[in-house]
């Protein structure tokens, strides 16, 4: 108690809103230095106030909607746990129900800071001889509809007891004893602690478990909405094959670790950066999802950036961005054609990254010859990346079709593919 009456103290005066400030502005700083960096390292002398937008098709968004509301629908659609970051009044909390409206998807509206850790974690109840964690009444509702739109508002005045209580909400879909459908989405809203009333930064764990994006309000969307009504964000249908997409973009991200190992997981120490997105293993792989899933929405290079930057942060994200708008992949198509041309890259990243989009072009469409072709590709690159060619040979013997026979260059990595459980002796 007497921590929460200094907290609310130093609300009161200019002195803590200035600190948060000064933070804020400290992780900006950090983000920009990493990204010029990354371009100095790549002969770049573009400003680095600008965003690094990779060259992708399509408008900013998703049919023609805003970048961030488009990052939106990417992240419901492929069930990545998102909050977006606004100022009061800026239509977050509407937007986010007229989306669910739109979609036919019920809502389940639960405002964090009047609930009590038991909402989330389960409310004990006596049992015979044990103890079951009784879910609250609106996840009872979301499981009985087996779809749905979890919407957790005003986030960042839960208190520490509740944001822990909400870790497995959020991740897992876990609430008491109840599992939530796969098919609940969960979005969350927030003002910045120092616009919110008596605001809490959010702990490190739940902030790394959600893509952060931040709702900024376009003037002239403002005046066509209130002239004309406001147009409800729409989530996009993924393709089918959009998991396929999603081994392709691990790949990547994965080359682009072993270039930049220092960000694989980098919490940061400032608790207001730390409560915003940063890199983890989690994260990565969260932004591999979404990579993926933007691609088969067709969004344009600010969505991507966003849902990137918004998973790993900025710093990382704009590294990310950079190194991949610079890579010069062979047509994974053109390679499985034609395996005897193909010519492994010398950049350890890049011949990672070859060799990960040749996987997933197999496993996306999949039949014996293009799964034989591959493994001659992965031959070929045996001989001087060894490592590399044993980590898509891992990827490409999972997906063996009906009915193909071992090629010859399977022997070439049999003693991994064996310890992995994938080659009988």
């Amino acid at each position: 108690m007497e921590r929460r009456a200094s907290e609310r103290a130093k609300g009161r005066d200019g002195a803590w809103t200035e600190e948060r400030q000064a933070r804020n502005e400290r992780g900006r700083d950090e983000g920009r230095r990493r990204l010029r960096a990354a371009r100095e390292r790549a002969g770049n002398t573009v400003s680095v106030d600008e965003e690094p937008v990779v060259s992708v098709p399509g408008p900013g968004g998703v049919d023609g909607q805003d970048a961030t509301v488009a990052a939106l629908t990417v992240a419901v659609a492929a069930r990545v746990p998102v909050l977006l970051w606004g100022a009061p009044g800026t239509g977050k909390t509407s937007a986010i129900r007229a989306m669910a409206d739109a979609a036919g998807l019920p809502c389940e509206t639960v405002i964090a800071s009047i609930r009590e850790p038991s909402d989330f974690a389960g409310l004990p109840v006596v049992v015979g001889q044990g103890v079951r964690f009784a879910p609250p009444t609106w996840a009872q509702r979301l499981a009985a509809a087996g779809r749905g739109l979890l919407f957790l508002d005003e986030l960042s005045t839960a208190p520490p007891a509740v944001q822990a209580a909400l870790l497995r909400v959020v991740l897992e879909r876990v609430v008491g004893d109840l599992d939530l459908p796969a098919e609940v989405a969960v979005v969350a809203a927030a003002n910045p602690p120092e616009q919110a009333a008596d605001g809490w930064d959010l702990s490190a764990p739940l902030a790394n478990r959600l893509c952060h994006l931040t709702w900024e309000i376009n003037p002239r969307v403002v005046a066509d909405g209130l002239a004309g009504g406001w147009a409800p964000p729409r989530i996009p249908e993924l393709a089918g094959d959009w998991a396929a997409a999603e081994i392709l973009a691990r790949g990547l991200v994965a080359a682009f670790l072993r270039v930049r190992p220092a960000l694989a997981c980098a919490p940061p120490t400032d608790p207001a950066t730390a409560g915003r997105g940063w890199p983890s293993p989690r994260t990565w792989e969260m932004t591999a999802r979404l990579w993926a899933a933007a691609d088969a929405a067709g969004a344009g290079g600010q969505t991507r950036s966003a849902l990137v930057r918004g998973c790993v942060g900025d710093g990382a994200g704009a590294e990310f961005l950079t190194w991949l708008a610079e890579m010069d992949l062979p047509d994974p198509e053109e390679v499985l054609a034609d395996p005897d041309s193909f010519t492994l890259p010398d950049r350890a990243d890049r011949a990672y990254a070859a060799l990960a989009a040749v996987t997933a072009a197999v496993t996306a469409e999949l039949t014996p010859d293009r799964w034989t072709a591959a493994w001659r590709v992965l031959g070929a690159a045996a001989t001087s990346a060894p490592d590399v060619a044993a980590a898509a040979a891992r990827v490409l013997a999972r997906h063996r079709p009906d009915g193909a026979a071992l090629p010859p260059e399977i022997r070439l990595f049999a003693p991994v593919l064996r310890d992995a459980g994938l080659l009988s002796s």
